[in-house]
């Protein structure tokens, strides 16, 4: 049998209660979060490419994602948090949708193994707490163990593979 290598991969789709307490996110020495605007999605979609080069996700090039991001109806700025280093590069992002559903988390290679995910996802989780959802999800590769021991400790559960 043949394997299509664009076939989807198997993915769990994991979620949160956002009614049990959250940790304030501890970001690591030298970050800094900052506020999305238009001008910094090229630096994103660069961030998404980079972090996703060695697999565990895709992205379109860049004018197709930013039109299909930009104007989808669950697009909003607000949810999309953006952390960059001491000399202003882009080093992690949480994209979500206004259904407190986690689109993107990527974090640069180099910054991976210090925390920046889970303090992103950490402010995730205030920043829909604030809103008043009750509950976020996402999707995560099902063999990515890293990934999901992440999520795990961070007090999410698999609610469907």
């Amino acid at each position: 049998m043949i394997k299509n290598a664009d076939a989807p991969k198997p993915a769990l789709r994991m979620r949160r209660v956002l009614t049990a307490p959250v940790l304030s996110p501890a970001w690591p020495a030298g970050t800094r979060l900052v506020t999305f605007a238009p001008e910094r999605a090229a630096g994103v979609h660069a961030l998404l490419a980079a972090a996703y080069a060695n697999g565990g996700g895709s992205v379109p090039p860049f004018a197709q994602w930013w039109t299909a991001v930009s104007h989808d109806a669950e697009f909003d700025p607000a949810l999309c948090f953006v952390v960059q280093d001491a000399s202003g590069r882009m080093i992690g992002v949480a994209q979500c949708w206004t259904s407190a559903f986690v689109k993107d988390l990527a974090v640069h290679p180099d910054w991976r193994r210090r925390g920046l995910g889970r303090a992103l996802l950490l402010h995730t989780f205030h920043a829909f707490s604030m809103r008043g959802v009750g509950a976020i999800d996402l999707k995560v590769e099902a063999g990515n163990a890293a990934a999901i021991a992440l999520y795990e400790s961070l007090g999410m559960h698999v609610i469907a593979s």
